[in-house]
């Protein structure tokens, strides 16, 4: 049974983990002639340029920032990405599978299964074995987790994300702006009457910014597929379930429904609808585009947000540049009421998720599967993460140190950090995360408790301050508060292409697209009727026989794990 990849997560991490430039459909190998090294230190073959099919990101430098240009005299070979034009990721990656032509490299995300059914992918385990050394030691315990099924031995992607990683921060939960915060004298903000009573507060005080504009209470990111992380995923972390996607596992007997089937997602539902009549939500919740939802954020009118640091980010960035500090925002495991507790951190153990994959129409899969291992290397990491010494850090008595001005930059105006340095921007393959050390005693990355600390706005380090905290995760639940899933996380298993099941979860979405944002923007007087009606439409579409296969997927997947 092939492994499910959530269209949302994957879609984020595309946007977290890979670049955007124009195109470029040329094989043809580069103009420098300079002899370089490549990931094994062995004289460079022929500078190439390989061609990655992925998401977006506005930050992608084009290999022209200071860690671009390294690696291409490392390694001699220049990436140039093709990203969807016109369309959606999925769309084309349709297209590459239906004229059978494909890139060098892809981040396929959702169309993984699809890819792979349709003989796209290579195995990369031989590869490994005889060229990657420093991959196979990056998964460490987990290699044997990237194979495709347990009828499958093959593994045709690389998971992104970090393996052994250590929470130290937060960038989900509520947000508030800490300039509501203050104004209410730093209340408690625990539960989402606490949440709203603060926004209420402040709106009628301040019915417009500063330059006129009118204050926005809360807006959701639900016009595009954020949807998923902005109005529908907090209904179960509200609600003390942790994030399986689209489904509620129950935690001894592995049984599956879909999580909008639980009575107490309603009611969180019950309160946005509340929120919306009150005039607190923002009426564009659910019509707006991303780059309008971000426009707003920048503007410093919207003074809360339920969403992911990655996602509004840029928008949050762009006030740090302009120096409205005041305007960013606080973080806050925020639930329906003080019965439950958030489970973001709810240990996964490592799990494998969006990956890099190599094609059949790879020109040399041994030299890629090279350029791969050198970035999983020691020395890659380090690179990828810290940058270049003596420009980007500095070595001080054994540890690895940011200087005050690449901090302040990093912090203050981070989409022109990433664009200018390159760190950030090519983590695309085996990596560690968060927590680990190398061998000199430093961290691989740069997320750590005291760095985390030194990179946050003095309006931060004053909100945290007011509430007994060091960092953002201290106010949620400690990492031992609940047990490790044994399963993983729901929302990496995958309904075969083509299946019944498959086509019901499709069912399911268009249904829950259109039934949540009715629920919420109906008078209150309709929302049970409203809500009634989408219960029912899901019974319909055949939501027990989904839940069904789930279970089961979810069951093969402890007993897979187990051995």
């Amino acid at each position: 049974m092939k492994r499910k990849i959530q269209m949302a997560l994957n879609l984020m991490l595309a946007l977290v983990f890979v670049f955007v430039t124009a195109c470029s459909n040329s094989n043809e190998g580069g103009n420098n002639t300079k002899e370089t090294t490549n990931a094994t230190n062995e004289p460079a073959a022929e500078p190439i340029t390989i061609r990655l099919a992925t998401g977006n990101n506005s930050n992608w430098d084009d290999m022209q920032s200071d860690i671009g240009k390294f690696i291409k005299e490392k390694t001699g070979i220049t990436i140039k990405e093709e990203f969807p034009v016109g369309g959606t990721q999925d769309e084309m990656f349709a297209l590459m599978i239906a004229s059978d032509e494909y890139p060098d490299m892809v981040v396929p995300g959702s169309s993984t299964n699809k890819m792979v059914d349709a003989g796209a992918l290579i195995d990369l385990r031989p590869l490994i074995e005889e060229y990657a050394p420093n991959i196979k030691k990056v998964y460490g315990e987990y290699y044997n987790r990237l194979r495709w099924s347990k009828d499958d031995d093959a593994i045709y992607t690389l998971s992104l994300t970090g393996v052994n990683h250590t929470y130290f921060d937060s960038g989900s939960g509520f947000q508030l702006q800490h300039q509501v915060l203050e104004a209410a004298g730093y209340p408690e903000i625990k539960t989402v009457q606490d949440y709203e009573a603060a926004i209420k507060a402040y709106i009628e005080k301040n019915p417009k910014t500063a330059d006129g504009q009118p204050n926005i209470g809360l807006s959701l990111n639900g016009g595009e597929w954020q949807i998923l992380i902005s109005a529908t995923n907090p209904a179960f972390l509200a609600t003390g379930a942790p994030d399986n996607g689209e489904f509620f596992i129950n935690e001894d007997t592995y049984e599956a429904i879909m999580h909008y089937q639980r009575p107490e997602e309603r009611e969180y539902f019950r309160w946005l609808n509340h929120m919306n009549d009150i005039g607190l939500l923002d009426k564009e919740s659910f019509v707006q585009k991303y780059d309008q939802y971000k426009a707003k954020i920048a503007s410093g009118r919207v003074l809360g947000l339920i969403d992911q640091q990655w996602d509004y980010g840029q928008a949050e960035n762009a006030l740090k540049a302009e120096g409205k500090f005041a305007s960013t925002y606080a973080r806050f495991p925020v639930t329906l009421n003080d019965t439950y507790q958030d489970h973001t951190f709810q240990s996964t153990g490592y799990l494998p998720a969006l990956g890099i994959a190599i094609t059949k129409d790879a020109q040399d899969p041994v030299r890629l599967i090279k350029f791969l291992d050198y970035l999983a290397s020691d020395e890659g990491q380090v690179l990828l993460n810290w940058g270049i010494e003596g420009k980007h850090y500095n070595v001080v008595d054994g540890k690895r140190v940011i200087p005050a001005d690449v901090q302040e930059q990093k912090i203050n105006d981070n989409n022109t950090f990433m664009k200018t340095t390159g760190i950030g921007n090519y983590n695309i393959s085996a990596r560690y995360g968060d927590g680990v050390k190398d061998p000199s005693g430093n961290y691989y990355t740069t997320t750590f408790p005291e760095q985390i600390q030194t990179s946050y706005s003095e309006e931060d380090k004053k909100t945290l301050a007011a509430y007994g905290a060091t960092t953002y995760k201290d106010l949620w639940p400690s990492d031992d508060a609940f047990p490790e899933r044994k399963y993983g996380a729901a929302w990496t298993l995958q309904f075969e292409t083509g299946s019944q099941e498959n086509v019901i979860f499709q069912k399911t979405q268009d249904i829950m697209k259109k039934r949540i944002p009715e629920a919420i923007l109906a008078k209150p007087a309709d929302f049970d009727k409203v809500y009634d009606a989408f219960l029912k439409d899901l019974e319909d579409a055949g939501v027990a026989k989904m839940n069904a296969e789930l279970t089961k997927m979810v069951k093969d997947r402890v007993e897979l794990w187990s051995k």
